[in-house]
């Protein structure tokens, strides 16, 4: 089993940023990846960002690319998501998710986090 708590949501001025941190615990990952994934009121959840824990290479959606920046530290089995110039519209809940089944972009994973509220007022 894996385990994975998200903290750093909260209510922000757009234009502001905000980190959020994914700390993942218990077996090893079966295979490489984690993600981001974010849902706001009435609609679906979407793919934001992904990582690859080895590589550390990223893929970010359109809508984020240039302002938010996927991270991790090994050591700490931490990944982080800094978001800047946030905008009214990345108002969502922010899920962490680990281990995709098919591609990293659909939200097809084997674990997830709670999830995070994060809250940017215009």
């Amino acid at each position: 089993q894996v385990q994975l708590v998200e903290s750093g949501g909260g209510l922000v001025q757009a234009g502001g940023s905000l980190r959020l941190s994914c700390a993942a615990s218990g077996r090893t990952f079966s295979n490489n990846f984690m993600a981001w994934f974010r849902q706001a009121p009435g609609k679906e959840r979407e793919f934001v960002a992904a990582i690859s824990w080895s590589s550390g290479d990223t893929y970010y959606a359109d809508s984020v690319k240039g302002r938010f920046t996927f991270s991790r530290d090994s050591a700490k089995k931490t990944v982080y998501l800094q978001m800047n110039s946030l905008k009214p519209e990345d108002t969502a809940v922010y899920y962490c998710a680990a281990e995709p089944k098919t591609y990293i972009y659909t939200d097809k994973y084997n674990y997830w986090g709670q999830g995070t509220q994060v809250t940017v007022s215009s």
